[in-house]
């Protein structure tokens, strides 16, 4: 039960901040959003910024884990990739935190009120799936399936391509449709 209403308070609490940001957002409208009191509110967090920051490490924690778990997978290089944008794409469609997330990370990364063991979580996650994807795109230019660039710059327009997504799901909402996955990974593979 305990578990149930920290992650009740995380996912209303996600949909405020990405959308208010850390300072407009009051622990008295996210104890309002999951229907409790603030007093309650605080016997599963001590402030609006310590569940800001468990947003921030468990959105790392699950994309970073997702990230080794990938690069770990058997298959070629260029089925990585593939497998990678079908199932982000599918995660910007179909799961509505998804979108908040990056627009919460994105906010986080840029903002003078990010608590500070936020934005050392940022610091120390944030490179990790962009690295991943470098060492399977360099894989993959090992093998010619991969068009030769830079691979890091590669990495980049991987990442900022999905986010870019991700903010378009976030401002449009269920207007949002994911481009066919053909398009990005022509950007990609040498024979597309």
């Amino acid at each position: 039960m305990r578990d149930e209403r920290r992650e009740n308070i995380l996912h209303h609490a996600l949909r405020l901040f990405s959308t208010k940001g850390l300072y407009a957002t009051k622990v008295s409208d996210i104890a309002a959003e999951v229907q409790m009191s603030q007093g309650l509110l605080y016997h599963y967090f001590r402030s609006k910024e310590e569940i800001y920051t468990e947003l921030i490490r468990n959105a790392f924690e699950k994309m970073n884990t997702a990230a080794r778990g990938l690069e770990e997978s058997p298959m070629a290089p260029r089925e990585k990739i593939r497998m990678a944008l079908t199932q982000l794409l599918h995660d910007i469609e179909e799961n509505e935190d998804f979108a908040a997330t990056v627009l919460l990370n994105a906010q986080a990364g840029i903002s003078d009120v990010t608590p500070a063991e936020a934005q050392e979580i940022l610091s120390r996650e944030s490179g990790v799936p962009y690295g991943v994807i470098e060492r399977i795109i360099k894989a993959g230019q090992v093998d010619g399936t991969i068009k030769q660039a830079d691979a890091k710059a590669l990495s980049l327009v991987f990442w900022t391509t999905i986010k870019g997504l991700a903010l378009h799901k976030a401002v449009y909402g269920a207007a949002y449709k994911s481009p066919d996955v053909n398009i990005i990974t022509s950007m990609f593979f040498t024979d597309e």
